[in-house]
C-alpha cells in the first residue's frame, strides 16, 4: 500500500509534524525513521553515484529534519549545523569580501563575538544599530549593505521589531534579510511570511528543547539559495552529526506543546514579577506596559517563555536571588523542558564589552528567565521565596 504524504494533505502544522518521516523506511518498514550512524554509503558502480555518498555532504537523517524545519518556517529548504553560530556563520560565506552586515546593537552576546571577530578578519564589515531608530537604519541603508541580521525579541531584553518595516527598508537597498527566530520558534512567528530571506535557529534551544544537543538551522526562503548554502555547509564542515540529528528529530516532534505550555506559564509569571515589590522592570512583550506589546501581538502568534527583569537590588540582589532560588537552575542556554535563570551581563553576553553592554541596556541587574513546563504556581512560589 501507498502511503499518503501528509504534506500534500489539507491538515495543521501539528498534525504534519507530527507524522513527518513517520513509516517511510523502505527498507525494514520501521515506523520511526532508522538512525543511520554509517560515515559514509557504498556506490554500486564508478557510473552509479548513489543519492548519498559521505554524511558530511549529506545523509538521509539530516535530509528528513531539514525538510521539517523548512516545512514549519515556510522554506523551501533548510541545513542543519552543528550550532546556532555555525548557522549564522554561514550567511556570509557567500556575500564577498569584507561585505556589509546589519546587526542589532542588542543582540546575543555569542552573535555579535562572532561579528566582531569575522570583521576583524575582514570578511565582513559589521555596522550595528537601534532598530526601532527608522532614521538610524535608514542611514545605513543608504550604504547598500549586503545582509541585514534581526532577531526579535531580542535577546535579553526582549524587544521586539517591526519586520515588516525593517525588511521592506531592507530588500529597497538590495539587501537580504537574515532573521534569528531561535527565541519564539517557527510555532509563534514565522519570518519568511514577512519577505525574510533566511531564518536562522539554535536547535539546542525550542526545536530540541531537552538540553541535550547543540544545533542549528538555517532555512531558505528561495531555491537558489539552497544548494548553495549547502554546499558552504559541507565546504567548511558545519553540518550536524547523525547522532544530534536523530535527538533533534526526536525533540521537536512535541514542539508545539511545549511552546503553548511555556508561552502560558510565563504570562503567568511576568504578570507576578511586575506587581512585585523587588522587581523595577519587567522586559516581557506579553505585558501590555511593554513598549512594543502591540506590535508583538501583530506580527507574533504568541509572547514565548522567555523574559527578564531588574531588580531594585542591583547585583547584590541579583547574587542572593541566584544563590536562594529554587526550581530554576542557574545556568546558560534556554528552550529546555526545565526552567533556567542566568545573569547576561556575566554568563550569556560576557563576550562585550562594557561599552556595547551599557548601550544594549544589559545592565549588572538584569536577571533573565527561560520558563520549563514545571507548574507555574511552583515557579512563582520558588520565585516569591527567593525574592523576600
Amino acid at each position: 500500500m501507498t502511503k499518503t504524504d501528509p504534506h500534500s494533505l489539507a491538515i495543521s502544522p501539528v498534525t504534519k509534524l507530527i507524522n513527518a518521516g513517520i513509516d517511510r523506511d523502505k527498507a525494514h518498514r520501521s515506523v520511526m525513521p532508522p538512525l543511520y550512524l554509517s560515515t559514509n554509503f557504498s556506490f554500486e558502480s564508478l557510473d552509479a553515484k548513489p543519492d548519498y555518498d559521505y554524511a558530511r555532504r549529506n545523509h538521509p537523517g539530516r535530509e528528513t529534519l531539514a525538510g521539517i524545519l523548512a516545512d514549519l518556517e515556510g522554506g523551501v529548504g533548510a541545513v542543519m549545523t552543528t550550532s546556532g553560530l555555525a548557522a549564522l556563520d554561514l550567511l556570509w560565506q557567500d556575500l564577498g569580501p569584507n561585505a556589509h552586515v546589519i546587526a542589532p546593537y542588542d543582540c546575543y552576546g555569542g552573535t555579535q563575538r562572532l561579528l566582531n571577530a569575522r570583521h576583524a578578519q575582514g570578511l565582513i564589515r559589521v555596522s550595528y544599530v537601534d532598530m526601532s531608530d527608522e532614521t538610524a537604519f535608514d542611514r545605513l541603508m543608504d550604504e547598500k549593505p549586503k545582509l541585514v541580521l534581526i532577531e526579535t525579541p531580542s535577546n535579553p531584553l526582549m524587544r521586539v521589531y517591526d519586520l515588516s518595516m525593517l525588511i521592506h527598508k531592507a530588500h529597497n537597498a538590495q539587501a537580504l534579510v537574515a532573521v534569528d527566530n531561535t527565541f519564539l520558534s517557527p510555532v509563534l512567528q514565522n519570518p519568511i511570511a514577512f519577505g525574510a530571506d533566511f531564518v536562522a535557529h539554535s536547535t539546542t534551544k525550542y526545536i530540541n528543547g531537552h538540553s541535550d544537543v547543540i544545533g542549528g538551522a538555517l532555512v531558505f526562503a528561495h531555491q537558489d539559495h539552497v544548494e548553495k548554502y549547502r554546499w558552504w555547509a559541507n565546504a567548511v564542515g558545519s553540518t550536524q552529526t547523525a547522532f544530534d540529528t536523530y535527538l533533534t528529530f526526536r525533540g521537536v516532534k512535541t514542539l508545539f506543546v511545549r511552546v503553548h505550555e511555556q508561552d502560558q506559564s510565563a504570562r503567568k509569571i511576568a504578570a507576578f514579577l511586575d506587581d512585585h515589590k523587588t522587581v523595577a522592570k519587567v522586559h516581557y512583550p506579553g505585558l501590555t506596559s511593554h513598549p512594543q506589546h502591540g506590535l508583538a501581538k501583530k506580527q507574533q502568534k504568541g509572547f514565548g517563555g522567555m523574559m527578564s527583569f531588574e531588580l531594585k537590588g542591583g547585583f547584590d540582589a541579583v547574587r542572593s536571588l541566584c544563590e536562594r532560588i529554587q526550581l530554576f537552575t542557574l545556568a546558560e542556554s534556554l528552550g529546555g523542558v526545565e526552567s533556567l535563570i542566568a545573569h547576561p551581563a556575566t554568563m550569556t553576553h560576557a563576550a562585550m564589552s562594557p561599552e556595547a553592554l551599557n548601550l544594549a541596556g544589559i545592565s549588572p541587574s538584569l536577571v533573565r528567565i527561560s520558563t520549563g513546563l514545571e507548574d507555574p504556581q511552583d515557579l512563582i512560589k520558588a520565585l516569591d521565596e527567593a525574592l523576600r
